[in-house]
């Protein structure tokens, strides 16, 4: 066979290039994903597989639940619930993208259950997590943004009630993708050319920004 494998290479080179193509296409999706169980849910972005590694997923923001000294914010309960009916106990592909460990050491990466939910995308379809641009890992950002403003037009989760009496003024940054109050001390170091304005916090939400 080895022999019969160096004479087709010898005449036909260029099957070479094909095979070495096949072999890293294979060893970097090998790299770039990993399948693994779940053991914990903590909150509605964050989990804890099998081998006591956290992952956080990319590209969302859930309500934060209670902790520390900090009360919980509304729907961060339920986000997590949600979450634990997606995936605890199951076993998900976790697919990652530039940057693979944030600062607190846990794994970055998007969830996937073997028959194809995406389940970062799933918690923003259901109004239970925002879109967090955070570069460099975007491969999935317009998706994300597609499925939040799909939640909000049908008002689902946290958009459900949303009532914005008092029209602030907001400032965004086009780099960051995050927008503070105008009078924030942060949104005074946005520098001008970055900028941009909103009116109300919805708009900001619509356009892929996050406070």
């Amino acid at each position: 066979l080895t022999r019969l494998l160096k004479m087709i290479l010898k005449y036909f080179p260029h099957l070479y290039l094909i095979l070495s193509t096949f072999l890293l296409i294979g060893a970097t999706t090998a790299v770039n994903q990993q399948w693994n169980s779940v053991k914990w849910i903590s909150d509605g972005d964050t989990i804890v597989l099998n081998d006591g590694r956290h992952v956080r997923y990319i590209g969302i923001n859930a309500p934060e639940i209670a902790h520390d000294n900090h009360k919980a914010e509304p729907f961060g309960y339920a986000a997590k619930k949600y979450n634990q009916s997606l995936v605890r106990t199951k076993k998900v592909r976790l697919e990652f993208d530039k940057e693979k460990h944030d600062r607190y050491g846990r794994l970055l990466a998007y969830i996937f259950l073997s028959e194809g939910t995406f389940i970062n995308k799933k918690m923003i379809e259901k109004g239970y997590a925002y879109v967090l641009y955070f570069r460099p890992n975007v491969k999935y950002n317009g998706v994300l943004l597609k499925a939040q403003r799909d939640a909000m037009s049908a008002k689902q989760g946290m958009w459900h009630n949303w009532n914005e009496k008092e029209h602030k003024i907001y400032v965004g940054s086009k780099r960051s993708k995050r927008f503070h109050l105008k009078t924030c001390s942060y949104g005074k170091r946005i520098k001008r050319r970055n900028r941009v304005l909103f009116t109300r916090k919805w708009d900001a939400f619509w356009n892929g920004f996050a406070p």
